[in-house]
């Protein structure tokens, strides 16, 4: 499959995974809604906002895996791949009443990101994808960007901090 398929199937395959699971929760009851903060006070965002989102997300990520060398595409597929699993962890503890797993797993996911570059598309994407089914498609990219920040910053003025300490050594 060349290039330009990945930058259709991939957003297309996000609208179906979120367009399965909004006709699941149509017939259990009706579309969910959740608050920001878990706050009725807050305003609460419908799951139907994963229409956009998942699509979206799933063209960037295409974008950048038609860009990228064979062994380069085969590292964003693990990314994402692990980030889904983490997603579908941290959600389905959340959907089972086990929020300590979830608490740990967020703390946890700060940590990662420390070591890992989580700011890139393949671990928001993917973790997105695997927070869905139980947050809908913006809570989930809300906490995705809130650990992509930091992980942005602790490891671009980390390398910084690094490159000051090594310099003064030699």
């Amino acid at each position: 499959m060349n290039d330009k398929h990945h930058k259709v199937l991939i957003p297309a395959l996000a609208l179906s995974y979120v367009i399965v699971l909004l006709v699941l929760e149509h017939a259990r009851g009706g579309v969910a809604s959740h608050y920001l903060l878990n706050n009725p006070d807050l305003p609460a965002i419908s799951n139907y906002w994963g229409l956009l989102t998942l699509p979206l997300l799933g063209l960037v990520f295409a974008v950048r895996l038609t860009r990228q060398s064979r062994a380069a595409v085969k590292s964003m597929m693990v990314a994402l791949i692990s980030a889904f699993g983490y997603g579908v962890l941290m959600a389905m503890s959340f959907a089972f009443g086990a929020e300590i797993i979830t608490s740990v797993a967020l703390l946890l996911a700060f940590a990662l990101g420390i070591f890992l570059p989580i700011y890139r598309i393949e671990y928001v994407f993917g973790f997105v994808a695997g927070m869905t089914f139980t947050f809908g498609g913006v809570l989930p990219l809300v906490v995705a960007l809130v650990l992509a920040v930091f992980s942005f910053l602790v490891r671009y003025f980390g390398c910084k901090l690094l490159a000051v300490i090594h310099k003064k050594r030699t």
